[in-house]
């Protein structure tokens, strides 16, 4: 087939590139685009077409993956964060990492401080903390319910004591 042949028969069908572009696209330029690309691939290749087969089928199948490949590469490039971007808080996910390493010692910090309380204040406290009642726990450790709420309070002040340095930073934090 001769290049001049084939060049027409694209022309022929351009209206028809141009509803089928519309369907992808909803706006009139980019569907303009997305022919022009497609008649463009059409004639660079031209020699892979077999005469006598559907041409526009062929056509459609370039332009569907020509749109495609152009949606595929606008979501790439879009979800890349620029230096020059001001990073919003929908992109600070992507571009921040969490640092883990506070959170560690002071949990690192609590266990020796809670390691540290006599057993007579760390059950009851602990119980108290897993969600037990005060009857409950007074039941379990066969004491008065006021002894129960006095270890708790006392266990409460050591940890306190215990992890003071990070109450220090935090009161100099709030009164700033």
């Amino acid at each position: 087939m001769k290049t001049l042949d084939f060049n027409s028969m694209l022309t022929d069908h351009r209206n028809s590139l141009k509803m089928y572009a519309l369907h992808f696209t909803h706006d009139a330029d980019d569907a303009n685009d997305l022919v022009q690309d497609t008649m463009l691939k059409a004639i660079t290749y031209y020699t892979k077409f077999k005469e006598g087969t559907n041409i526009k089928g062929w056509l459609y199948v370039i332009m569907k993956n020509t749109f495609i490949n152009n949606y595929r590469k606008f979501v790439r490039m879009s979800s890349f964060v620029v230096k020059a971007d001001e990073i919003s808080s929908a992109n600070l996910m992507y571009s921040s990492t969490r640092n883990e390493a506070e959170p560690k010692f002071v949990m690192d910090d609590l266990q020796k401080a809670l390691k540290k309380l006599p057993d007579t204040y760390l059950v009851p406290f602990t119980m108290y903390f897993e969600g037990y009642r005060y009857y409950e726990i007074a039941e379990h450790l066969a004491i008065p319910i006021g002894t129960v709420k006095t270890r708790i309070h006392v266990a409460r002040q050591l940890i306190k004591k215990y992890l003071q340095p990070y109450s220090v930073g935090r009161e100099a934090f709030y009164n700033n």
